[in-house]
């Protein structure tokens, strides 16, 4: 009977496209932000005490990570030659323990415990465990630099898995494996540069140009109020893009069981969790650099909008009806930041119109989650506070606020702000209608699952007729302003 040498398997960035004490320090501070203080303490007391409170603090469902499909596929088409499969990893043995069981592909599994197995200790490990076992060759499957000192070992064959091309060629260049069996090499997925736009979300820098509305509101043409609110611009575009990455971060694991949120960047492993991480401080940094050089008052709403938007990631996005209280407040927070930067004041009228527009938006969103729920065994969208039975009332609430939107703009073209900054009012009567069509055409297209669970001003920005609505309201502003001479 032929016997097969076994493989060693790392876990973390191998059989786990992810780092999993990366993942349960992201459980862990999104159970609690304090949290961190923690961690600072835990990891002045070494790595493996590190490893060790993080463990024992966090649980980390292996059903919630996300596996190398491919090297998988490979392991148990080894397994069936007859070759033992051993998880060998610097990941806490009870982490590995879980793991190994819930792939049921491994022949034995061990972690760190009195040791932490990395590198040189991990190496020791293996031998331990080779010889006890009766093994006199094996193989290592693993990702980093990390792993160069089992691969420069007596290890008969080097799988390299997730690694980096640079890594790929030094392992090659390793003195002594001309003779031996060429190195076996499962590609790393390329964090590109669409992948990057796509994780911070540069489309939905759109939703910013509700910075420049008080301007335009208040009819000011003064060039360097416009070049401020350009800048303060840019300013909220940085720090939303570090909100998404951190939401992102946070959300992993409801990502990696939604329809299409599994294909983010993040959740599909193709941008790093350290790097996403770094990326997130870089660009809050250069925002909040930006804000101070423009006023102490934007600085203060840009600090309000982050503030608010990382309660809304950590906590408030799983409390039915608040959610979307708070994604309306960020619309309208917009309109406060680009008022204030512009030095401008901003009209009760149009923050009135604003909170019940964006209320009606926030919740066609949730609405389009919902109508994808309808025939499906889980009735509840993954980290929401909804169930599919909601989606009556909030279509009612919904529609309810759009339409007490335009009736509020039909008031305010009949009072004495609208009289006062339009030479011809009476032309503002003829968006009423238009916003009112828009409205019911996009609730009416949420209904027929035309949206996708997309964003609403997102699906806007594609849509044809929403940028014809756009173009006849700023026609009838300009009449109702006498731009054009009538």
């Amino acid at each position: 009977m032929i016997q097969f040498s076994p493989i060693y398997v790392d876990l973390d960035g191998t059989v786990s496209m992810t780092d999993t004490m990366l993942e349960s320090m992201l459980i862990f501070l999104k159970k609690n932000p304090f949290n961190f203080f923690k961690l600072l303490f835990w990891l002045c007391s070494g790595r493996l005490n590190f490893k060790r409170q993080l463990a024992n603090s966090v649980t980390l469902p292996p059903e919630s990570l996300l596996f190398n499909d491919a090297f998988v596929a490979y392991l148990k088409q080894q397994k069936n030659l007859g070759c033992p499969i051993i998880l060998a990893s610097a990941s806490m043995h009870s982490v590995v323990q879980d793991v190994a069981k819930y792939l049921n592909i491994f022949t034995d599994a061990f972690g760190s415990e009195a040791t932490n197995l990395k590198g040189t200790a991990k190496l020791q490990a293996i031998r331990a465990h080779a010889e006890t076992n009766g093994y006199k060759k094996w193989s290592y499957a693993g990702d980093s630099r990390a792993d160069l000192a089992i691969w420069s070992s007596e290890c008969e064959q080097i799988i390299a898995v997730n690694a980096q091309p640079s890594l790929v060629k030094q392992v090659n260049q390793l003195k002594g494996r001309k003779s031996q069996p060429p190195t076996l090499v499962f590609p790393a997925p390329s964090a590109t540069f669409k992948n990057w736009l796509k994780a911070i979300r540069i489309t939905q820098w759109s939703k910013n140009a509700l910075l420049f509305i008080p301007l335009l509101a208040a009819h000011l043409s003064n060039s360097q109020a416009w070049i401020n609110v350009f800048f303060a611009f840019i300013a909220f575009g940085l720090c939303a893009s570090a909100t998404y990455l951190i939401n992102d971060l946070l959300d992993l694991a409801s990502d990696r069981r939604h329809t299409s949120k599994r294909f983010r960047p993040l959740a599909a492993a193709l941008i790093r969790i350290e790097h996403a991480v770094l990326a997130a401080v870089l660009l809050l940094a250069l925002a909040f650099l930006i804000a101070g050089n423009l006023s102490l008052s934007f600085t203060l709403a840009l600090l309000a909008y982050t503030l608010l938007t990382l309660c809304y990631s950590l906590s408030l996005k799983k409390i039915a009806i608040i959610d979307v209280v708070v994604l309306s407040m960020l619309y309208t927070l917009r309109l406060i930041a680009g008022a204030l930067v512009a030095n401008v004041v901003l009209s009760n009228w149009l923050l009135a119109i604003s909170i019940f527009l964006f209320l009606s938006l926030a919740l066609i969103k949730r609405c389009a989650e919902l109508e994808e729920l309808q025939g499906l065994k889980n009735q509840q969208t993954p980290g929401r506070g909804y169930l599919a039975a909601d989606l009556p009332s909030l279509r009612s609430m919904g529609v309810a606020s759009g339409f007490l939107s335009v009736m509020v703009l039909t008031l305010y073209v009949d009072s004495q702000n609208g009289k006062a900054l339009y030479a011809h009012p009476q032309w503002l009567w003829a968006v009423a209608p238009v916003l009112l069509l828009w409205l019911m055409r996009i609730w009416l297209k949420t209904g027929r699952r035309e949206l996708e669970g997309e964003d609403p001003l997102l699906f806007a920005l594609k849509d044809p007729y929403s940028w014809l609505t756009v173009f006849v309201i700023g026609l009838f502003a300009l009449l109702a302003s006498n731009r054009l001479g009538f």
